[in-house]
């Protein structure tokens, strides 16, 4: 068994006194005010993140994109992988009739209202269930494999 699973093994069995003691050791603050069951998922996630590195930056941006958003509108949820600069203009022909939808800070104008996500705004100019990234093009349908390649 390597150190590493030994250390999370000891934290599992730690009373709440000894972890706060760890916490001061591993984090160099005093330990918050949050119950054992947490305080020993954060220090087995520091001690992992020493052992096998931590978050991408990618992802460590994505956090604070959540963060923001929480902090601007109390909701937390996940972002669209697809970033759309705010003032872009998406357009779509359906059935003959072009929809224009425009993208703001915190979602998309359409009609005059606001949407969280493009999907309700699919939903309504088609009247069926779409995925909004894949109606207005920004997303291609996963496992789509042309029938015929270039070279034929």
């Amino acid at each position: 068994m390597s150190a590493l699973n030994t250390r999370l093994e000891e934290l599992a069995a730690m009373p709440p006194a000894q972890l706060r003691s760890i916490w001061r050791d591993t984090f160099r603050r005093p330990a918050p005010e949050i119950p054992p069951n947490l305080l020993r998922r954060s220090i087995a996630w520091r001690l992992q993140e020493r052992v096998h590195g931590g978050l991408t930056p990618s992802v460590k941006k994505r956090i604070a994109q959540v963060q923001k958003q929480f902090t601007k509108t109390n909701v937390a949820g996940t972002l669209p992988d697809i970033a759309l600069k705010p003032g872009t203009r998406l357009v779509r022909t359906w059935k003959g009739e072009s929809y224009h939808v425009f993208v703001g800070e915190d979602g998309f104008e359409y009609h005059g209202r606001q949407y969280r996500s493009l999907s309700p705004i699919a939903e309504e100019i088609t009247g069926a269930h779409w995925s909004g990234p894949r109606f207005f093009g920004l997303k291609k349908r996963s496992g789509f494999k042309p029938k015929a390649s270039i070279d034929d």
